[in-house]
């Protein structure tokens, strides 16, 4: 079974990419509200594993009533609801993270898409096109730059930050492909 494909907890909840993500957060935060995973993710899985976050509101109620997670309201206030991992919860996390993906990593890339089509465009465009995509790589790569001047002497090089240097890693070969196609543009 595919890691991204749904994974059955022991209570038969279909687990997927986004269920593991709320209790994987929360299993490294601690207890959190569903703005809390919003912030934790905007500073760190966002820039690998984009997706709706209208979704962090409704699955950890999910995973509540599932037994993964508990949830305790507060009593005054905006009623925020702070959600905890269970036993049960670090139980599913743990299962998930021992069964390995059976794919590869899926590029969805809308310059590459245009790259594929670019034989409908001038040279000049598709200069543009390669010259557009550097700058973003580049200012990728200044952003991850950021994380780690900012991270890498609090946590130095454990598993966490792997996951930044295989984004810097991407995000080079990204750019210097770019640059590649601005310089020497392929033939149509």
């Amino acid at each position: 079974m595919s890691n991204h494909a749904a994974v059955s907890a022991q209570s038969d909840i279909r687990l997927g990419p986004v269920s593991c993500l709320v209790l994987g957060l929360i299993g490294l935060r601690g207890p959190s509200t569903p703005y809390d995973l919003k912030k934790a993710i905007g500073r760190s899985v966002s820039y690998f594993w984009p997706f709706p976050h209208s979704q962090l509101y409704g699955e950890p109620e999910r995973l509540e009533a599932a037994g993964l997670l508990s949830c305790q309201t507060e009593r005054g206030g905006r009623r925020r609801k702070l959600y905890k991992l269970t036993k049960k919860g670090d139980a599913a996390l743990k299962k998930w993270l021992k069964t390995p993906p059976d794919t590869v990593f899926e590029m969805r890339d809308i310059a590459v898409l245009q790259l594929f089509f670019s034989e409908f465009m001038s040279e000049e465009d598709l200069v543009r096109l390669a010259l557009s995509q550097a700058k973003l790589y580049r200012e990728r790569l200044a952003t991850y730059a950021e994380i780690e001047k900012t991270y890498s002497s609090r946590m130095g090089r454990n598993r966490r930050m792997a996951s930044l240097y295989l984004g810097i890693r991407m995000a080079t070969a990204c750019l210097e492909f770019w640059e590649d196609i601005a310089a020497r543009p392929p033939s149509p």
